[in-house]
């Protein structure tokens, strides 16, 4: 098969793609033929060594995926060839076929694109624990969201809306502002030519926001805490544009503010039955209809190196999917 290879740490144009042996199932595992793989902030991170895990070399990048289960191993139950899965895996999935374990593999509902599945787990999965779990958002509050049209903020703009919350989307352009308000947003804000805070303060006659979701970082996260409704809460998601921020502490207490932290991936470890019922709950959302994850692009494995810089570079909108 063909895979996406990091063989040595360093930037996304070092990634060549190559030949390499079929996986085969071990205990527990199915192997996967791979119909698409998300592309996500992490990814840009690992191959460069800057991700909290280290993979041995030489890996493929690629922390989710969705396709069609093509061979089964030894103990494996409620799995047959044929069934169309999603899984997340930390890395492995830009090639062609991958071996996981078979308790990752979580069945795409009916009638549900896998290419669109392939994208949906990581994003929808931050977001939801994020606004149901950290930030226990209710109807009626207003939620900010920066970097609101990339794929962790357009799910978290989704799934705010769906709450009930009144959404404020924060993003760069004005086309990308323009997606927000598809995908629900109420209000928008261009960070590029407008005051931040000031357009906050005007939104919300003066009361700031409840939630603030940021998977940005850098110079946004200041003017959004300073912007915090009383008893609001900021969830810090990611660091996005590089910076990690060093905030003023006065301003929770004078706030009388949380600031939040989100990380998915450890809560996925730390509380698996909790991760579950979420899951369960995202996916009946995604077959009922309410929940339309927005893939911008997509991209054969010759061209990943190009996937993953549009994302780094913050070009994409929503997921950037590698098709093998």
């Amino acid at each position: 098969m063909r895979a996406v290879l990091c063989k040595q740490f360093g930037p996304v144009e070092d990634l060549v793609v190559e030949e390499v042996p079929d996986p085969t199932p071990g205990p527990g595992q199915v192997v996967v033929d791979v119909a698409g793989c998300g592309v996500n902030f992490p990814d840009v991170l690992i191959i460069q060594d800057k991700y909290q895990f280290k993979p041995e070399l030489p890996f493929s990048p690629g922390g989710e995926i969705a396709g069609t289960v093509s061979a089964v191993g030894e103990g494996v139950d409620g799995l047959q060839v044929g069934d169309a899965v999603l899984a997340t895996l930390g890395w492995g999935g830009m090639a062609e076929k991958v071996a996981v374990a078979a308790e990752s593999a979580i069945p795409v509902p009916p009638g549900v694109d896998l290419v669109q599945a392939s994208g949906f787990l990581l994003a929808h999965g931050t977001s939801h624990h994020a606004l149901v779990d950290r930030a226990r958002l209710q109807a009626g509050e207003t939620l900010l969201v920066l970097g609101a049209a990339g794929g962790v903020g357009l799910a978290a703009v989704e799934i705010g809306a769906l709450l009930g919350a009144r959404v404020i989307a924060a993003a760069s352009t004005d086309e990308k502002l323009e997606l927000c308000r598809a995908k629900g947003a109420a209000e928008t804000i261009n960070y590029s030519t407008e005051d931040l805070r000031g357009r906050i303060k005007e939104l919300t006659d003066g009361k700031g926001v409840d939630v603030c979701y940021d998977p940005v970082g850098g110079d946004l996260s200041e003017p959004a805490l300073r912007s915090m409704a009383w008893d609001g809460r900021f969830l810090v998601v990611g660091f996005a544009a590089g910076d990690i921020p060093k905030v003023p502490l006065n301003l929770p207490l004078l706030k009388g503010c949380s600031v939040v932290g989100v990380f998915w991936g450890a809560f996925t470890g730390k509380e698996p039955e909790r991760n579950k019922a979420n899951i369960a709950e995202l996916l009946g959302w995604l077959a009922e209809g309410k929940l339309d994850p927005h893939v911008s692009a997509t991209y054969p494995l010759d061209q990943a190196v190009q996937a993953i810089n549009d994302l780094a570079e913050r070009r994409a909108t929503g997921k950037v999917v590698v098709t093998p």
